[in-house]
């Protein structure tokens, strides 16, 4: 057990300051220091973010559409996407393919009915 804290007075006899050993002060750094940890890891779990597969990922990285990469994680046709962000098959088709970049405006659509960030699709 750690000795007591030594605790010094202002002029009018309220407490100011605490010293403590070295000891005591390092347990309580570390003691903050995983309160912090839990506390983060505790609002990340709440706001259940999801996540993606390896396969998804990897897919994204060697440069394939995002809008192909996740409506295949989605299960989706391009018919399906396109119903479900009110366009034409044929304009995500040209999205995918990467020959028609979308609008801002069609590309929030679709980020939308695939339940992504607009960020994930550009």
């Amino acid at each position: 057990m750690t000795s007591p804290a030594q605790i010094i007075r202002d002029g009018n006899g309220k407490a100011a300051f605490a010293v403590l050993p070295i000891a005591e002060y390092e347990r309580l750094l570390e003691a903050a220091d995983e309160a912090a940890a839990i506390q983060a890891y505790d609002a990340y779990r709440h706001s259940s973010p999801e996540t993606f597969p390896d396969e998804v990922a990897a897919r994204l990285l060697e440069g394939e559409h995002p809008v192909k990469v996740f409506r295949d994680h989605r299960g989706l046709t391009q018919t399906q996407l396109a119903e479900a962000a009110g366009l034409k098959q044929s304009y995500v088709s040209q999205i995918e393919a990467g020959t028609r970049k979308g609008s801002v405006d069609a590309l929030k659509r679709i980020a939308e009915a695939l339940r992504v960030e607009l960020d994930d699709l550009t």
